[in-house]
């Protein structure tokens, strides 16, 4: 999500074959270089896909500049953007011609944003294919993986000039929601805001299920949908 103050990140850590087989693995990754940039990148999708495209963009930031391209050494966050988007595609690739068929066996979408110092802070939502679009005044946050319950939350509440603890509420209702009604989403939650020229990595955390902050906020928000409910005009039935 970005706002005026920066860009604020947050992921859940379920990941599913099956209601018999359920995992917690961390979605989000933070690449930083004090003072020099910060990046971001969040995944949903094949587990194995995902995991094998942070392996290899990390690997490739520890190398020799010459040897490869890297996200450390990346001019911009476009160019970063891109160097994401490849390598989600040679993964891609690799898998399929190394195993199964299945149309979209091994695909995944991520999310990469962060600031590059001398730029200001982007984002953007990167594709299986490799190609990506960047959000901007008219598209403020993306969603990956289950969208469609927390979406609407978001649509309604969001404000570029949310403050981060605001906009940490607005995500953890979003994802309240979400958890609800998909067993596939799952907590803890992780979540990472962004200062705006900061560069650096600062508010870090994790929401546990039982956190208290975080039941509160699923109660009242459940008390105050059911409230709300009752303050909306009656509907009269048509009796025709």
């Amino acid at each position: 999500m970005m706002l005026s103050s920066g860009l604020v990140f947050m992921s859940d850590t379920r990941t599913n074959a099956g209601l018999d087989n359920i995992s917690t693995f961390k979605k989000m990754t933070i690449w930083e270089e004090p003072g020099e940039r910060v990046l971001t990148l969040m995944s949903a999708g094949n587990l194995a896909t995902t995991q094998a495209v942070v392996s290899l963009l990390d690997e490739r930031s520890k190398l020799p500049e010459d040897r490869t391209p890297s996200l450390m050494k990346a001019p911009s966050m476009f160019q970063a953007a891109c160097m994401v988007g490849d390598t989600l595609r040679e993964v891609i690739k690799g898998l399929r011609e190394g195993g199964q068929r299945a149309d979209g066996a091994f695909d995944a979408t991520l999310i990469l944003g962060g600031q590059i110092a001398g730029s200001p802070p982007r984002l953007f939502l990167i594709y299986p294919q490799g190609n990506f679009i960047e959000a901007g005044d008219d598209t403020p946050f993306f969603q990956i993986g289950e969208i469609k319950y927390g979406r609407p939350i978001l649509v309604r509440a969001y404000d570029p000039d949310l403050s981060f603890a605001e906009a940490l509420k607005l995500l953890l209702v979003s994802f309240d929601s979400t958890l609800k009604a998909n067993l596939s989403v799952g907590a803890p939650l992780d979540y990472f805001c962004y200062t705006t020229d900061s560069l650096e990595k600062k508010h870090v955390g994790r929401v546990e299920v039982d956190n208290a902050e975080f039941q509160a906020i699923s109660t009242q928000w459940g008390n105050a949908l059911k409230q709300a409910l009752d303050t909306l005009p009656d509907v009269h039935l048509n009796t025709n």
